[in-house]
């Protein structure tokens, strides 16, 4: 659970307190510095890193591993991270700094342009990496195919299916997400291993008749 700059400043010290305000005055320059220049001027150079970006690197060691997560998804609020920053940061990154780009996606302005990095986690067996591109932009972004078998790599990996964002919403009577289902737990039970319990509830949902439509809607 990512926690507010407020629930941030009551948990930790004095000195993470200047080092964070220090961070996120220097993203808040970048962003500034950036919307100065026109969109033809840009430069997006890979090396072009400003210094905010070497804070996100040491979150962990500056404000303890247990707040790591926060600390850097409020740089890339703070920085408005564009593109290119977002995706330097996951590339060269820990599995920790990936995860934070990942759970904070869905409140940047990307539209669908991050959905490679979604993509890629999805790819990952590092089952942190699986739960955070479940998240809400993932729920947004990903079109039903890439959505369903998001779910299922979340069944294959022992992600809890509660962290799927939208999961109710999604899977409500998707035949498709049924059938596939249905399949995974087949060939669990003739390979003699167990059928993931998350795998019933998400069954349940996709059986489930769409809700009809209100006068209102």
């Amino acid at each position: 659970m990512l926690k507010s700059r407020e629930e941030l400043d009551a948990d930790l010290d004095d000195a993470a307190r200047a080092w964070l305000d220090e961070a996120l005055a220097e993203a808040a320059h970048d962003a500034a510095a950036r919307a100065t220049v026109r969109a033809d001027d840009a430069v997006n150079s890979p090396y072009a890193s400003p210094p905010w970006e070497l804070r996100y690197a040491a979150a962990g060691r500056h404000c303890g591993t247990a707040h790591a997560d926060s600390v850097r998804s409020l740089l890339l609020i703070e920085a408005r991270a564009p593109l290119a920053a977002v995706t330097r940061l996951y590339e060269q990154g820990t599995a920790a700094e990936r995860r934070a780009v990942l759970l904070t996606l869905h409140r940047l302005d990307l539209g669908s342009t991050a959905l490679p990095l979604v993509e890629d986690a999805l790819r990952a067996n590092d089952t942190r990496l699986v739960a955070a591109a479940v998240g809400p932009y993932a729920a947004a972004r990903l079109d039903p195919h890439a959505w369903r078998h998001a779910v299922l790599k979340c069944l294959f990996t022992g992600v809890p299916v509660e962290a799927v964002a939208r999961l109710g919403e999604r899977a409500r009577g998707d035949a498709e997400l049924a059938r596939m289902l249905r399949d995974f737990a087949a060939e669990r039970t003739a390979a003699g291993r167990d059928v993931p319990a998350g795998l019933h509830t998400v069954l349940g949902l996709a059986l489930t008749s769409p809700a009809a439509p209100t006068e209102e809607s």
